[in-house]
């Protein structure tokens, strides 16, 4: 291009810093200026046809060209752009003047297959420049040329490592500033655009400080910059001939020497020979700020997208309307900033600029201004603003227009019909699922978390339990793009690449634990059609899997997807069988695999009992609730649904019909009667589920009386009776007496106590309503000998430890007076300080009327008003 402006024959090379808002507006005056016939940008061949995508109303920056592999889509790699991109605005600027724009780097095809040869060998990304296109290696809009520049392999290892990690901070060295991000600011953004009468002046002196850098240090050392440039040549060359020199260039600065350099199309030709390929497709997806800055491990990542994408769109006073939308995002916070505070930090920031040499505040001036007077020096309210504004929660949006899979399609429809909009700001998202659209939401969010799509985590559910209750919290990424577009194998739509996703993995998996969790993940995701060959392959395992460590891991989330029945409509006919069956293998199992186990082994074990009994009793709870287990229905013929002649509630566990009149009988997999007096006699396989927590504690009781059983688990065996009203207060102290007696072994003791009393199960405040067991604990550990004592305290220590600090200072207080005098035959409550010694029934009865009317039961029985409260008046 000759131009007088230009004052150069050839074509116009603007060498750019990527994500920088000056060199942005530098590249849209040049190009005002120069007006050439076409621009070339520094970026995979294969997106000139997304480019006019673009000038969509839709299309809203930061956004990233992604380039996958066809055949694994997992291979993938990104050319992010903001609006503040130099590239971006070339692209615009092309499109708005009609003028082509063309992508000349070196194709995609060569890049995907590349980075996986060389993956063997490093990361991607490790390499500085190699760290241009997220995910894989270096590409357009990526790579750090003038801020993350090469080094060459012959230079000093120092300089060699630090030019390879930032090329920037050589020049802003040589110019005598300890800073990078500061010196670019004082050069370049604080540099007024309008003011400057040659508006090529900048790329000429960008260029004569690379072309330096280049002569000191060589090529970079790196085998990749040489043929990518070799490929911009020939595609200059290409639009040379079709245009001639009225081509402007756009690309990283580092790469303009070598553009300029003289080279035989032969010699090129040659670079590029046996590049490996792979198949690729490309396309348009959302990117994040948070995903432009270098934290995240960008390569060409900035440090403050936020507050570069501010300088860029300010048309004036960007110090000034900067503080302001820091007060607005303090004041949303319910911190107290006024009009003077703004006022106030303006002026500190800029007397922090004349003090400091600088043209204009920078980032550090604001910062220490909104430090100072916004946050009143506190650095709780510094990292919201650092968070929010410097590098900014913005999500871009591409037009549905742009290239997509299938289930990337389905997906999008899917969020449309339930209200569910990507964000990057993390949220979370409470779901009632027995409204339909949030039992929608939580469907999609599970199938895709099937998938691999980790667009949202389930966390507890603050202020209830119940199980229609999800919390979720949300936050979209960009790679999760990429997983939409690995899990279109599966399917095209949501639902049935989530049932064959879910079918695969039930047959790859191999410990009966993972496949349990997946027939729960199966329930809550709402795939019944996966659920057969899960179920079948469930119990195909479940068979086969002798360890019972194993099988008391599988049941509680056997156990936990029952209850999806009720508030998912789901059928759990088939998972109850099966649940049913494993908890009986484990009952048989558990008292011989607890023998002589060592201390990590038994305490492993401890948490397999704690959760059987859980699950144990959800599984009690499941077969005699208001609604069928398994697939058939109940009828009653009486007051109500599941009411059996007034004696409580039933419920058919069989596969068949059960009819319930005074008495009950059931045809299916069992049959049963019940008397009205709420005697059952049960016989076959689906009487089974009524009787297992009888038969849990019949194996507790064994744990309980074994001496070849750690001490942990005898100990943990005999609170669980003592909970469960199997054993008396009285008898739960006469075996603490006998373990803590002389004779037993004061370890063995100590680990007995944790059994009992230790975790988070109440075992403190047993202690604190019980002094008799308390005073049995104090004794024998006064009594401990001094040399067992060094022994015993790292397992008391973890005992007591667990409890909240409100127990520990009452056991304290109590230890300290001692155990009070008790009359034989007291109830325990006796021993606390202000109650008597039995329950005061006549000031129980005065409440009942009002209990009566805050759970709905007034009227319901006139003879009997006390029918509906269990246990009341009696």
């Amino acid at each position: 291009m000759t131009d007088s402006a230009w004052g150069r024959t050839g074509p116009l090379l603007l060498g750019v810093r990527h994500h920088g808002p000056g060199s942005a507006r530098a590249v849209r005056a040049a190009l005002d200026a120069a007006r050439p016939k076409a621009v070339l940008i520094e970026g995979p061949p294969e997106a000139d046809a997304l480019i006019p995508l673009a000038a969509d109303p839709e299309m809203r920056p930061p956004v990233a060209l992604l380039a996958h592999a066809v055949d694994e889509p997992g291979r993938s790699a990104f050319w992010p752009l903001a609006d503040f991109s130099p590239e971006w605005v070339a692209v615009r600027w092309a499109l708005e003047h009609e003028v082509p724009a063309r992508f000349i780097d070196l194709p995609a095809t060569h890049t995907l297959a590349w980075a996986t040869e060389e993956a063997t060998a490093a990361a991607p990304g490790t390499d500085g420049d190699e760290a241009g296109a997220e995910g894989t290696a270096d590409a357009a809009g990526g790579t750090a040329e003038a801020d993350g520049g090469r080094a060459a392999a012959d230079a000093e290892p120092d300089d060699e490592r630090q030019l390879r990690v930032d090329p920037l901070a050589a020049l802003a060295e040589a110019a005598g500033y300890d800073d990078p991000e500061r010196w670019w600011e004082d050069v370049v953004e604080h540099r007024s655009g309008s003011a400057e009468r040659d508006v090529f002046a900048p790329f000429a002196a960008v260029e004569e400080a690379m072309g330096a850098l280049r002569e000191t240090y060589g090529g970079g050392g790196r085998d990749r910059d040489p043929v990518r440039e070799a490929h911009m040549r020939l595609r200059l060359r290409a639009a040379q001939r079709e245009f001639g020199d009225a081509v402007a260039v756009v690309c990283g600065a580092w790469h303009v020497p070598a553009l300029r350099a003289r080279s035989t199309v032969a010699a090129d030709k040659e670079l590029l020979k046996g590049l490996p390929k792979v198949k690729t497709d490309m396309t348009w997806v959302p990117w994040t700020n948070r995903r432009l800055a270098r934290a995240s491990g960008y390569g060409a990542g900035i440090d403050s997208p936020g507050w570069y994408g501010h300088l860029f769109r300010a048309p004036d006073r960007p110090v000034e309307r900067w503080l302001t939308k820091v007060a607005g995002l303090l004041r949303e916070e319910d911190r107290i900033v006024s009009s003077a505070h703004v006022i106030e930090a303006v002026r500190l920031a800029e007397t922090l600029a004349v003090m400091r040499g600088r043209p204009l505040p920078g980032l550090g001036e604001t910062t220490d201004a909104v430090r100072a007077v916004l946050c009143e020096g506190s650095d709780v309210p510094l990292a919201l603003v650092h968070d929010r504004l410097v590098v900014g929660d913005v999500l871009g949006e591409v037009p549905e227009s742009a290239p997509a899979v299938p289930l990337q399609r389905d997906l999008a429809r899917e969020q449309r019909r339930l209200r569910l909009k990507p964000e990057a700001l993390e949220r979370e998202l409470e779901l009632d699922l027995r409204k339909d659209i949030d039992a929608g939401r939580s469907r999609l969010l599970h199938r895709l978390r099937l998938l691999g799509v980790g667009w949202g985590e389930p966390v507890q559910s603050r202020g209830s339990t119940g199980t229609f209750r999800e919390t979720w919290r949300l936050c979209w990424e960009p790679e999760l793009s990429v997983r939409v577009a690995e899990a279109g194998v599966w399917g095209t739509t949501v639902d049935g690449a989530a049932t064959a996703r879910a079918e695969a993995d039930a047959v790859r998996v191999t410990a009966l634990a993972d496949v349990t969790a997946l027939a729960e993940h199966c329930l809550l995701a709402g795939l019944p059609e996966a659920l057969p060959v899960v179920m079948r392959v469930l119990a195909d395992r479940a068979a086969l899997d002798t360890d019972v460590g194993h099988l008391a891991q599988a049941l509680p989330a056997l156990v936990r997807s029952l209850r999806y029945g009720d508030v998912r409509s789901t059928d759990t006919g088939a998972l109850a069988e099966v649940a049913a069956g494993l908890a009986e293998r484990v009952f048989v199992g558990l008292p011989p695999a607890c023998a002589a186990l060592d201390a990590d082994a038994a305490e492993e074990m401890r948490g397999h009992v704690d959760a059987v009994h859980t699950a144990v009793g959800l599984l009690d709870e499941t077969g005699r609730g208001g609604t069928a287990a398994g697939t058939g229905k109940g009828t009653t013929a009486g007051t109500g649904k599941g009411t059996t002649a007034g004696t409580g509630e039933e419920t058919a566990a069989g596969t068949g019909k059960g009819t319930v009149a005074g008495s009950e009988s059931g045809t299916g997999t069992g049959t049963g009667t019940e008397n009205g007096s709420g005697t059952r006699t049960e016989n076959g396989s689906g009487s089974g589920r009524r009787g297992l927590r009888r038969r849990w504690r019949g194996v507790l009781r064994t744990l309980s009386g074994r001496d070849t059983v750690p001490g942990v688990l005898r100990g943990r065996a005999v609170r669980i009776l003592l909970d469960e009203g199997e054993l008396g207060a009285e008898e739960a102290a006469r075996l603490m007496g006998l373990v803590l007696s002389p004779g037993t072994p004061p370890a063995d003791a100590a680990a007995w106590i944790e059994g009992f009393v230790g975790g988070s199960g109440g075992g403190g405040m047993l202690l604190v309503h019980d002094e008799r067991l308390l005073g049995l604990v104090d004794a024998w550990l006064t009594g401990v000998p001094v040399e067992a004592f060094t022994d015993v305290l790292p397992l008391l220590r973890r005992t007591f430890s667990a409890y909240e600090p409100g127990v520990r200072r009452t056991l304290g207080e109590l230890v300290r007076r001692g155990p009070g005098e008790r009359p034989r035959g007291v109830g325990q409550a006796a021993a606390v300080p202000g109650f008597g010694a039995e329950t005061d029934t006549g000031r129980a009865d005065a409440v009942l009327p009002v209990l009566r009317l805050l759970l709905g039961l007034d009227g319901t029985d006139a003879k009997n008003p006390d029918s509906g409260l269990v246990g009341a008046g009696r």
